[in-house]
């Protein structure tokens, strides 16, 4: 019996081993992938701007010609703005109260009161979570 347990006391141990090299190899893996694309990257932005240098060199001017086109029947029109969506933390107040307000109505004896205190519990954690992940994505 003490030979089981140190059969598979060593088993343990070694296969602790090999899942730690196994994390760390993928994590030097991911590390030089990370290099390799800035690398590429930083190659495009090299040739790009050798190539605007060339044609700064080898630029030929145009004659330029000016036309005005008068309209008469257009109005003046300020630039629609942009609608911007919802933020993560107010998506994730919406949905906490709403999860947080149906599982209290079903865990509590008393459901108006349970909904109510499980969708404040849940908007505030929602709200937390959503601004946790608006400042990671910054």
């Amino acid at each position: 019996m003490k030979a089981l347990y140190i059969v598979f006391t060593a088993m343990i141990l070694f296969s602790c081993q090999n899942q730690q090299k196994v994390d760390l190899n993928k994590a030097k893996q991911v590390s030089i992938d990370s290099m390799k694309t800035v690398i590429e990257k930083q190659r495009i932005i090299d040739s790009m701007q050798t190539e605007f240098a060339n044609a700064e060199k080898e630029k030929i001017e145009y004659q330029k010609e000016v036309v005005v086109v008068v309209n008469k029947q257009s109005t003046a029109q300020a630039p629609t703005a942009k609608k911007k969506g919802w933020s993560g933390a107010a998506k994730g107040a919406v949905i906490g109260a709403g999860v947080g307000a149906a599982t209290g109505a079903i865990i509590s004896k008393k459901k108006g009161q349970g909904a109510i205190i499980g969708g404040l519990a849940g908007a505030g954690v929602g709200a937390g979570t959503g601004a946790i992940i608006d400042s990671s994505k910054k």
